[in-house]
């Protein structure tokens, strides 16, 4: 599937038209990546280098850290995540796309969600 370039301008002809940007969280675990053919992997990882060369940011996940500074009284730090999951988060990515049905097939090929993982599309207001 051949997949458009980043857009820089509007069908209105307005120069400073934003393609939507969609945050997206990959969760899976080493047991489900190897379940699947090394095509499937393969496959999988040729999606992300696609994401990447239209512009996606995308990184694998560290140890994550909680920051609190309730009232502006000084900054609390915890280690670990906030939210559970019965799967560890592996990754993140900023993408542009269309719309969230577009964002969703960009994402359906990654290694997350072909290797019984799990990615969440967030639409992703600048604001």
């Amino acid at each position: 599937m051949e997949l458009p370039e980043t857009a820089t301008g509007s069908e209105s002809g307005s120069e400073d038209y934003q393609m939507p940007k969609f945050m997206t969280i990959g969760y899976g675990e080493r047991a489900g990546y190897d379940k699947i053919s090394a095509n499937a992997r393969a496959a999988a990882h040729a999606n992300d280098d696609l994401l990447k060369r239209r512009g996606a940011l995308m990184g694998i996940a560290g140890r994550p850290v909680q920051v609190r500074n309730p009232d502006a009284g000084g900054a609390e730090t915890q280690q670990g995540a906030f939210m559970s999951s019965s799967l560890p988060v592996a990754g993140f990515a900023l993408i542009e796309a269309t719309d969230l049905a577009e964002a969703i097939e960009l994402v359906s090929k990654s290694p997350c969600a072909v290797a019984h993982g799990v990615i969440e599309v967030w639409p992703f207001d600048e604001g």
